[in-house]
Order: structure tokens, then sequence, then C-alpha cells
């Protein structure tokens, strides 16, 4: 598996995982609300996205936790 399609899977799962649509998702986590879309139809967003998105999912989750 590429570094994208984990990137894919891991947003897929915590999209399920947080009962979140994806332009909810989009607009949260990466400023826009056609994020997940495009991601879906093959963007492939750079390293220092996928780094920023992936870290803030990592916050949201250690918050709801808490």
């Amino acid at each position: 598996m590429s570094e994208i399609e984990a990137f894919k899977a891991e947003v897929e799962r915590f999209i399920e995982t947080h009962n979140l649509n994806p332009t909810q998702f989009g607009k949260t986590f990466a400023g826009d609300p056609l994020f997940v879309f495009q991601l879906r139809d093959g963007r492939e967003p750079r390293t220092a996205t996928r780094q920023k998105i992936s870290a803030a999912m990592s916050e949201f989750e250690k918050g709801a936790a808490a």
C-alpha cells in the first residue's frame, strides 16, 4: 500500500469512526469542503498537507477520548 493509499484509508476510517460527512471533514481538517471528494477521485495531496491533516485527526481523537 502506498503512502497515498494509506492516507486515504486513514481518512475514510476517521470519517466512519467519528460519524462525519465528507464535507464536514474537509472543512474541519483541510479547510476545503471538497477535499474528501477530490481525494476519492484521485487527488494526491502533498506530504506536508497529509502530515498536517493526520496530526489534526490525532489531536481530535485525543480530545474526544478525554
